[in-house]
């Protein structure tokens, strides 16, 4: 009967019949629910690239991006807040407006990243800025804000940037410590070359002492440079020395969107604070086809990797992989699959081993049309 049923409403699906969020998944995650519909926001052209961060026990922000009719991935941003562990949510709250006015100018903002230092009352959201005249989001600009009140009220914050070429930002920030003092790795890359056939390619990385103002690391180099465009890093800290690891997003040098062959992540490694990095090399275990995969290590020390299966641009079931320390990449399983669009998956761990889980969905033939959110604990090593 639940086989039966599994299918019949599959079809209705299908057929128009029976919303995305009332479809049913498969995958590991549970508490599926959506926090944003479309239907909800009808002057915005999609939602997407969400991000998570926990404020205090159970209560959770999300912020997301509520794309500008006409544009490719840049509008305002917008927070949501959940009190009880994701059960529920409030109306959405902004945090960039992309209807205001800076005299002349107006901006548009693109993927949030959220951020909570250890220890202290304060939540930022940092985004990328750039003129609201651009097609796309490619040049632009490191900008934040800052909430006191676990997401309620944001207030926006100048930077002070020593780094000050164009980047695009979606990776977690990572804390380190060094001579006993905190230091904040962003990871970030330029993508000039839409633009500009001159234009380069890099990934790299950003520091900071004070969240306030920010540097340059290290950039991440290869063995054949400009053959993979490594882009869209995770960074986990691997063990209490600070040893740091990059997971990248990639896709061919010299030609717009087309995968690897075969289709894999790269990473690279630093021991000195992301100052420096080593060569990026291929992860034989690791899909990658052009779309953005979340990587990050757990309290436990097992390290995680969400990703999209399938061809470029295909973006629909979300897969992942477990690494236990010490031991090779676990087989694929599901995270979550209801035939339908899904992508940018982003995960904080609220207790050792148990994530919460958010990531842009849709349809069957449209995405980002939802965010989504859900609960994901790491399944025992066999």
């Amino acid at each position: 009967m639940k086989i039966l049923l599994f299918v019949v409403l599959g079809g209705l699906a299908a057929c128009g019949l029976v919303k995305a969020q009332d479809a049913i998944p498969g995958g590991d995650v549970t508490d599926v629910r959506v926090l944003r519909s479309a239907e909800q926001e009808p002057r915005t052209a999609l939602l997407g690239i969400p991000h998570i961060a926990q404020w205090k026990p159970e209560h959770l922000v999300v912020a997301y991006e509520a794309g500008i009719p006409g544009k490719i991935d840049m509008g305002g941003i917008d927070a949501v807040i959940s009190t009880n562990d994701g059960s529920s949510w409030s109306a959405p709250v902004t945090i960039f407006d992309h209807r205001e006015h800076f005299g002349a100018m107006q901006f548009g903002y693109a993927n949030p990243v959220l951020y909570k230092p250890p220890g202290q009352e304060v939540l930022w959201c940092f985004v990328m800025r750039c003129p609201l005249n651009d097609a796309h989001s490619e040049d632009s600009h490191l900008a934040a804000a800052y909430s006191g009140d676990g997401g309620r009220s944001w207030n926006p914050v100048e930077l002070a940037m020593t780094y000050t070429g164009p980047l695009v930002i979606e990776g977690d920030i990572q804390r380190i410590t060094e001579n006993g003092h905190p230091v904040y790795l962003l990871p970030a890359h330029r993508n000039t070359r839409r633009n500009d056939p001159l234009g380069s390619r890099e990934q790299f990385v950003l520091r900071s002492t004070s969240l306030l103002d920010w540097s340059l690391g290290g950039y991440i180099p290869q063995p054949e440079p400009g053959r993979v465009f490594l882009h869209e890093g995770q960074i986990a800290v691997e063990n209490a020395q600070g040893r740091l690891k990059m997971v990248m997003r990639t896709a061919k040098g010299d030609k717009e969107g087309e995968a690897l062959d075969p289709p894999r992540a790269w990473s690279s490694v630093s021991t000195d604070g992301g100052l420096t990095w080593s060569p990026a090399k291929e992860e034989p275990d690791l899909w990658n086809a052009v779309s953005e995969g979340w990587f990050g290590q757990s309290s436990t020390g097992a390290q995680l990797y969400v990703y999209n299966d399938g061809h470029a641009g295909s973006r629909m079931a979300l897969r992942y992989k477990t690494r236990a320390p010490g031991a090779a990449w676990s087989e694929e399983r599901s995270f979550f699959d209801a035939s339908i669009h899904n992508s940018y998956p982003d995960l904080i761990e609220a207790a050792p081993g148990d994530f919460r889980a958010v990531w842009d969905s849709g349809t069957t033939t449209r995405h980002r049309r939802y965010i989504r959110f859900s609960k994901f604990h790491l399944p025992a090593a066999p």
